[in-house]
């Protein structure tokens, strides 16, 4: 039974689970229970999710990782001893051929880095320092030196050059020294044969998930032969699916290897020199994983989470393993709910921010920081947004199978708010066999927009629970959770999406009608596409990305970006095209003429107005387009193209906002329309910016070194000011990561950052620094102005927020 809702305000109880890979990351021990049998002996039970078993070369041991651990047990079966305790995650473990050795991987140092000790147990000797990911495959045959896959350097020569996320294969002494690369090929799971004339490996094409079954592609992994002495590479298998994890036989004759040409993952066997394949072992509909093989024919392996082992012809015997433990990591563990957000969304009214942590939802308020927990499932939810009204949040979840949308909304009409309602009703707002995932509500909140099966975008209506295509599937490709995009018009009537022609792979920005009746209007019309379209000026005009005028990634990756703007009218794009002189004179006519109006009633009148004005919500205007001369009406806002994350537009179209990296690292730039004045407006340097939005009549802009923006409340920034960093990590590099915001007050040249470290700064006038949070606390007691000026130019100099002419 899942744990009820913790009574401390933004934290979350951890179900009892186990996570075999990431123990730093809640790791939470599986206790087996050994009830005591008549001879007063405990009984085994099964020790679940034991992982990459190696069985040593005389076959009477196998060596294993659990829970970040590396243990050995006698191959019989019995009880399990640890070898390693170190906090860090410890995997991967390989047997040297004398059976003297283990090599294994572990993060104790920051990165995964590859490490050798003595069978028995005892002090590891770290043999790789490379800030990348390392893991050992084997030794070779004198037992001199351990292989290992890594990305480290390839060579320019490699036909896949630069591709950075295929890795190498190396070799390093065992008693310390310089990594020698034995091939630039991605060779994974490589091992020598006993004679050392050979070395086994599966290849890596690509980036699918190592977990992925019954996968077909050009991208599956294939099981090939490498020798040293003639760099002649040899293809052995040729199934569409996975082969993979080669072992040699005693004699280096036969390769034993993991492939699904029968179905699920079993172990073959086929000649070193290639031919057909025979099936050894028969396992039905899961996975047979990590293969490995001692001298003797003895083949060890994992299936269902639990090691087995056989001989070639014989029968697969599961291995009986106890594990005897004092429990020293507690079933649940209480967890604050600080970073690691997946998404977030802000309320209507700017009071309450939902977020995604690991798979639920919560609201916190923006002033206290005072959290709710909304969902509380073992499924995952995600594409969590607000009503209208700020009453509801609709969200995905995968209840079942399935990807479906649902409701939560306060009942109680005297309660307002998430983070404080006492009784919240939760809904299935759409179940279907068809996963259906990334829901937002229309501005007037009766329908919800959603995408059917990753590309088709639809239309729910609230009322009549009818559902209706408005862009299909086949104008899109979806190759990740999110790649897709859409926006709601002001006046619920239109869409701005991606899409792609049938002719042309390139994605272009278009404008399609609600009603689902009507084909996509292109807006971009370019070779080199356009993205990320959004609303402007209340629906009168469109902005979006394109690198048609910047750096373009012809030959490889590497692109710049400018923001266009595509005005709907013609009214709105001849009021964009004055000057800053004539634009003055056409906004003061305009207030004259409020003026007169509102003189000719008496001050009752104008009270009694003014109140029935404040209360009638904004009257929106419908959404116009002429398309007589629409991309006449394209219009560069960005004056250089550049390495660009987020854009807005300010409400009257007098300035664009916009995040990126001219400079090292990200800051907050701002363009004068009618003049094309560029400056930068906050110096922020961050590593990486997430996205810029107006909000309550402000721009903010939201920074993050993760994928997704972090939350910003008052938990948040307290979490967040002394952040757990890496040793072997500079403190500039440190600060890059943290998250940063940046508002901007309407009408005045004045920036709220929260900077480095959690600093909350204050206003920023003329280049004048504000204060970190953590120092505000002295300014209260006592220190004089002037002292307190100078504090705050050394503050400000330490974390680079004055301009650079002004830098000592």
């Amino acid at each position: 039974m899942a744990p009820g809702p913790d009574k401390n305000p933004g934290r979350i109880a951890l179900a009892h689970q186990t996570y075999p890979l990431v123990k730093s990351f809640a790791r939470i021990l599986f206790l087996a229970s050994f009830p005591l049998t008549a001879f007063g002996q405990p009984s085994v039970e099964p020790s679940l999710w034991l992982r990459d078993p190696s069985i040593s070369p005389d076959g009477s041991t196998i060596a294993f990782s659990y829970q970040g651990d590396i243990w050995r047990v006698p191959a019989g079966g019995g009880d399990a001893l640890p070898i390693t305790t170190n906090e860090a995650f410890d995997h991967s473990p390989v047997w040297s051929n004398d059976g003297k050795l283990l090599a294994f991987a572990s993060t104790r140092y920051g990165g995964s880095d590859v490490f050798v000790m003595p069978a028995t147990g005892g002090v590891p000797t770290r043999l790789t320092f490379h800030s990348n990911g390392e893991v050992p495959t084997g030794f070779s045959p004198d037992d001199a030196n351990v292989l290992f896959y890594g990305t480290r350097q390839d060579d320019a020569r490699n036909q896949q050059f630069p591709v950075g996320g295929l890795g190498e294969l190396y070799s390093v002494p065992v008693k310390g020294g310089r990594p020698v690369q034995v091939s630039t090929i991605a060779m994974q799971l490589a091992r020598y044969n006993p004679a050392g004339t050979l070395i086994a490996y599966h290849d890596r094409k690509g980036y699918e998930d190592d977990w992925r079954k019954h996968h077909t592609s050009s991208v599956t992994r294939d099981v090939w032969t490498f020798n040293p002495a003639t760099k002649e590479y040899k293809q052995l298998t040729t199934f569409a699916g996975e082969d993979r994890n080669p072992v040699f036989s005693k004699d280096g004759n036969t390769l034993y290897y993991l492939t699904e040409e029968k179905g699920s993952y079993n172990v073959h066997r086929m000649p070193t020199t290639g031919g057909p394949s025979t099936q050894v072992t028969t396992f039905k509909e899961h996975p047979v994983r990590f293969l490995s093989r001692s001298d003797n024919g003895t083949l060890c392996f994992t299936f269902r989470s639990e090691v087995y082992t056989m001989t070639d012809g014989g029968t697969p015997v599961k291995v009986a393993i106890r594990i005897n433990s004092d429990g020293r990591y507690n079933p649940e563990r209480v967890l604050g709910v600080n970073g690691n957000v997946n998404e977030y969304a802000v309320s209507s009214n700017g009071k309450e921010v939902a977020f995604i942590h690991r798979g639920e939802v919560f609201v916190t308020s923006v002033a206290e920081g005072t959290t709710r927990r909304i969902t509380n499932t073992p499924e995952q939810e995600r594409s969590v947004s607000f009503a209208p009204d700020g009453r509801t949040l609709l969200y995905a979840s995968e209840r079942k199978g399935s990807w479906d949308l649902y409701t939560t909304t306060i009942v109680r009409k005297d309660e307002t708010y998430f983070f404080n309602a006492t009784v919240l009703k939760e809904e299935a707002l759409l179940t279907t066999l068809a996963e259906e995932f990334q829901p937002a509500y229309s501005p007037d909140g009766k329908e919800v927009a959603y995408l059917e099966e990753r590309t088709t975008l639809k239309v729910l209506n609230i009322a009549s629970k009818l559902t209706r295509t408005v862009l299909p599937g086949d104008k899109n490709y979806s190759y990740a959770d999110g790649d897709q995009w859409y926006a709601w018009s002001p006046d619920s009537k239109w869409f701005l999406v991606d899409f792609i022609h049938t002719e042309q792979w390139i994605n272009q920005c278009g404008i399609v009608n609600a009603d689902g009746k009507s084909e996509v209007i292109d807006l971009t019309r370019s070779g080199y596409g356009g993205g990320r379209a959004e609303w402007a000026l209340g629906g009168k005009a469109v902005f979006y990305y394109s690198s048609r005028d910047g750096m373009k990634s012809h030959a490889s990756w590497g692109f710049q970006t400018d923001v266009y703007a595509l005005f709907l009218t013609k009214a709105a794009y001849d009021e964009y095209r004055r000057n800053k002189e004539e634009a003055a004179l056409a906004k003061e006519a305009e207030e004259k003429k409020k003026e007169g109006e509102d003189g000719k009633k008496d001050e009752k009148d104008k009270e009694k107005k003014g109140k029935k004005d404040e209360e009638k919500k904004e009257e929106i205007k419908p959404v116009v387009i002429e398309l007589e001369g629409l991309y006449d009406r394209r219009v560069r806002l960005t004056v250089n193209s550049s390495n660009m994350s987020a854009a807005a537009l300010s409400t009257d179209g007098e300035k664009l906002f916009y995040l990126t990296s001219f400079e090292k690292g990200f800051d907050l730039w701002q363009t004068e329309l009618r003049t094309r004045e560029t400056k930068i407006l906050s110096k922020l340097g961050a590593g990486y910016a997430g996205g810029l939005m107006i909000e309550q009549g402000r721009q903010a802009a939201l920074l993050h070194q993760q994928r997704w923006p972090r939350v910003l409340g008052h938990r948040e920034e307290r979490a967040e000011a002394h952040p757990r960093q890496r040793r072997d990590e500079p403190e500039r590099d440190r600060r890059a990561r943290l998250p940063l915001r940046a508002c901007v007050a309407p009408g005045e040249e004045e920036v709220l950052p929260r900077g480095p470290a959690g600093c909350e700064l204050g206003p920023v006038q003329a280049g004048v620094p504000a204060l970190p949070a953590e120092h505000q606390q002295q300014l209260r007691y006592g220190r004089t102005a002037e002292r307190n000026a100078r504090r705050t130019e050394r503050i400000a100099h330490r974390f680079g927020l004055l301009p650079r002419s002004t830098h000592g």
